[in-house]
């Protein structure tokens, strides 16, 4: 009687469906969490990164579809002096600006990283040239640089009388090519001196504790303790600053066009020009694909500088 009652009240348990046991799949679950933003990426990056290629191995036009023609659009570039000029001028715009945006920026970290009063409210003011927009930015160097109404030819000629003519700032090649710097130096110096800052903030008081207990210098501070430890994130953050300044576009195009005499072109504005109101997009896109080695020489650096953090943490550089 006890064993009928016993079978009588035992059930079995259904088996799951194919479809349950599907998503209770590890690998399955993962592919499907990473599907959309694969998609994204797919979508917004690597289809525009291979048609720019791809475009940039034809002779496409506005309103024409080209035919392949392999390397002639890169042979005829070769050939080109304003693209070498673009491209000396886009090594020495990023050159100087990333060493101007550095030095300033690291001074401007080490002296927040002080007790200040008011500190707060200096950072929020330095990041002002950063989050303003780039082409508002553009517009006020643009009128700063005027030929005739110039607040620096103001002050120097009606005001201090240093000079007895206004300064044409961007009405020559060198002049422009000095004004465009300066003015993304004021726009990277906030990116430097924030990123910069919050790693002064990861080092610990007690390493300069020591060293002031054995007689240690400011400059043997900054030398022995400071920089080692702030180097990693130094050279991250300059990958993104040459990253940032090679490709740069707005700013330039707003203030010059690429001019005076196309003195002024970067890769990046050039591409544009020759490629959306000169027409000619199989040219534009060889020009912006030339940027390629450029950029990936920058990631390559961060990747070693990445490498290096992990060797002080005593991990892996595998």
């Amino acid at each position: 009687m006890s064993v009928t009652a016993a079978t009588d009240w035992s059930r079995v348990r259904p088996q799951p469906s194919a479809l349950a046991r599907l998503f209770d799949w590890k690998p399955f679950l993962v592919f499907i969490c990473m599907l959309p933003a694969a998609a994204l990426l797919l979508v917004f990056l690597t289809y525009p990164l291979g048609l720019g290629i791809w475009l940039a191995f034809t002779d496409t036009t506005i309103g024409r579809s080209g035919r392949w023609v392999g390397l002639e659009n890169f042979e005829w570039l070769m050939g080109d002096p304003i693209f070498w000029s673009a491209v000396f001028y886009s090594v020495f715009y990023t050159a100087v600006a990333t060493v101007g945006k550095f030095g300033l920026g690291l001074w401007l970290a080490l002296l927040l990283n002080n007790h200040l009063p008011f500190k707060s409210l200096l950072r929020a003011i330095i990041l002002l040239p950063w989050i303003v927009p780039t082409v508002l930015s553009a517009i006020a160097f643009w009128w700063i640089y005027d030929p005739q109404f110039s607040i620096i030819s103001y002050i120097l000629v009606d005001r201090l009388g240093i000079l007895d003519h206004n300064i044409d700032f961007l009405g020559s090649t060198w002049p422009a090519r000095w004004s465009l710097i300066a003015a993304n130096i004021w726009r990277g110096i906030p990116f430097v001196a924030i990123s910069l800052l919050a790693g002064l903030q990861t080092i610990s008081p007690s390493l300069y504790e020591a060293a002031l207990l054995d007689g240690s210098t400011p400059w043997q501070r900054f030398r022995f303790i400071t920089f080692p430890l702030l180097l990693p994130i130094l050279a991250i953050v300059m990958t993104f600053s040459i990253i940032f300044t090679f490709s740069d576009f707005q700013l330039v195009y707003a203030i010059t066009r690429g001019g005076p005499v196309n003195s002024t072109h970067l890769l990046a504005t050039l591409a544009f020009q020759r490629g959306i109101p000169g027409g000619q997009l199989g040219e534009g896109a060889a020009i912006a694909v030339s940027m390629i080695p450029f950029l990936v020489f920058a990631t390559l650096f961060s990747y070693f500088a990445l490498a290096r953090r992990k060797w002080q943490q005593g991990e892996g550089n595998d």
